[in-house]
């Protein structure tokens, strides 16, 4: 068994392109500050990422700003922006991306029928123009040019091949065919991009790029079939984040590559350690956990609670496990942390759980670690993970909880007592509810009024135990706003009012992004 980092025939070279700062933050809830999509960014780049969809710069000025950041900070991957086939969008895509090193413009068009008639409401002749048109508009900003031809595994090959010869003859460098609504089978896809390859004359001046989503479960597989069939670029996300069911996630990619080189003889650049470390930060960001069970990156990948898996694991590590921890990241020893663990332990535990802290975050993560110790027998990772995560979501929150009271119990009515800091100003109140949680809601609400309207309200323990952390998920929708935070506490009442608060304090970044006049109230 091998998971090291294998190099071959340049023809075998897969480019990575990470669109998690693009179509894994379309993900309903997903949506990242500024600071946020800097720091994923620059550890994208770090990891060896080849090219960072940084953005779609026409969606806000937020999105222009962060994507125009990001280009400038860039130290080695490509940084590309998205853009519709119109001069406005290409224009101010250009303008966004132009002091990157290496500046990609990607543009896309549907190319299906029922695209086609019911979302452009075009004929194909007009969108085969568009095609020429938005290509040579990109191309005349930047020599790298991406095209697109959206629902690609859904579009007449004729159609597609014509709008394919084009793109490339007016200029794109890289042609990427979609899998935009996750409906196509590995041995379908494949199969399309061998035919095109075939069939269009000029196509040998193009990279070929894959782009699969998972409304059936099959975008990495998929992915990887498309490579097979001649394409030398994947685009995926961390996680596998994305709109609906999310995209091909780039850690499944990457090992599947490593593990199964044997059959899969294809190579890319990613430094694979850095894997769990991007996935901690990209579920801390969007606020979106990784399933226990999720390839790689989940809690259990590495996990053995079978009696006979873990005897066989004692005798050799092979017999349950393709892939080393260490490889993704992951430490296969872990320090026993408790009340009794010093600072230099607890900050060793949290870079080999992927977190490096400024010396007032890690005082302020030390000191509720050395308070969660005294509350429980046995302090887990994820105790601390969620635990670190709650601290970062609430590093410049404008409004925290100060105190908690709450009286609850069979004899109503439940009340609850609520001292919140907002910017700076301690605010008390009181207020009575159905059952403690309704109670703490509504005193949240006396304090910090609000229109949203609760969609989730979601409870699990982080670890076994009477005495397990609560980790508490809020969804809040506002005005077409749809935001998810969570909350972490040894107290499950103290964890809901938390993930609340977050999550009204993601709601007014939303409001101040588009009114900066916009607060609280």
């Amino acid at each position: 068994m091998t998971t090291q980092p294998i190099k071959g025939d340049d023809r075998n070279r897969v480019v990575i392109f990470d669109t998690t700062l693009r179509d894994g933050e379309q993900c309903p809830g997903a949506s990242m500050t500024f600071e946020e999509k800097i720091e994923v960014a620059e550890l994208l780049d770090a990891m060896g990422v080849d090219i960072i969809e940084a953005g779609f710069p026409i969606a806000s000025e937020g999105d222009f700003h962060a994507v125009s950041e990001i280009a400038k900070r860039s130290q080695n991957a490509v940084v590309a922006g998205l853009s519709r086939a119109s001069i406005k969008d290409i224009d101010r895509c250009a303008e966004a991306v132009k002091h990157a090193h290496r500046p990609r413009i990607h543009t896309f068009l549907s190319t299906s029928p029922v695209h086609m008639k019911w979302k452009l409401q075009k004929e194909p002749h007009e969108v085969f123009e568009m095609v020429v048109a938005q290509v040579t508009r990109a191309r005349n900003h930047v020599d790298n040019v991406e095209w697109s031809a959206e629902d690609g595994t859904r579009t007449e090959i004729d159609f597609l091949c014509r709008c394919v010869e084009a793109a490339i003859k007016a200029g794109a460098t890289t042609i990427n065919i979609p899998d935009t609504v996750g409906y196509t089978t590995p041995s379908e896809y494949a199969q399309l991009f061998r035919t095109v390859r075939e069939r269009v004359p000029n196509s040998d001046k193009a990279v070929f790029s894959v782009h699969c989503h998972d409304d059936l479960g099959m975008a990495v597989a998929n992915s990887l079939a498309g490579v097979d069939g001649g394409a030398r670029q994947i685009e995926c996300t961390i996680n596998g984040i994305g709109e609906r069911a999310g995209n091909a996630a780039l850690e499944e990619i990457v090992m599947a590559m490593r593990v199964r080189n044997d059959v899969l003889p294809y190579w890319n650049e990613i430094n694979a350690q850095m894997l769990t470390r991007a996935s901690k930060l990209v579920s801390a960001v969007t606020s979106f956990p990784v399933q226990y069970n999720k390839a790689i990156v989940g809690r259990n990948a590495f996990a053995h609670e079978s009696g006979i898996h873990q005897d066989g694991m004692l005798k050799h590590t092979q017999t349950y496990e393709i892939m080393l921890p260490e490889d993704v990241g992951v430490s296969k020893t872990s320090l026993v942390m408790g009340k009794h663990s010093g600072r230099h332990a607890f900050r060793e535990k949290l870079k080999e759980l992927g977190y490096e802290l400024g010396d007032n975050a890690l005082n302020d993560a030390f000191n509720r670690f050395k308070a969660l110790a005294d509350k429980k027998k046995h302090v887990y990772d994820e105790d601390i993970v969620a635990l670190v995560d709650d601290e970062i979501a609430q590093a410049n929150d404008r409004v925290k909880i100060v105190s908690l009271t709450v009286i609850a119990g069979t004899q109503g009515p439940q009340q609850a007592t609520l001292v919140l800091d907002i910017d700076g100003t301690h605010k008390t109140t009181q207020a009575t509810g159905n059952g403690p949680v309704d109670a703490i809601f509504n005193a949240i609400k006396s304090l910090v009024p609000h229109q949203a309207r609760l969609q989730l309200y979601q409870v699990h323990a982080v670890t076994e135990g009477t005495d397990a952390q609560a980790e508490v998920s809020v969804r809040l929708e506002e005005n077409g706003h749809t935001v998810t935070a969570r909350g972490a506490d040894s107290d499950t009442l103290v964890a809901s009012a938390k993930a609340y608060i977050n999550a009204l304090n993601k709601l007014a970044q939303k409001r101040q992004s588009v009114n900066p006049q916009t607060a609280y109230g």
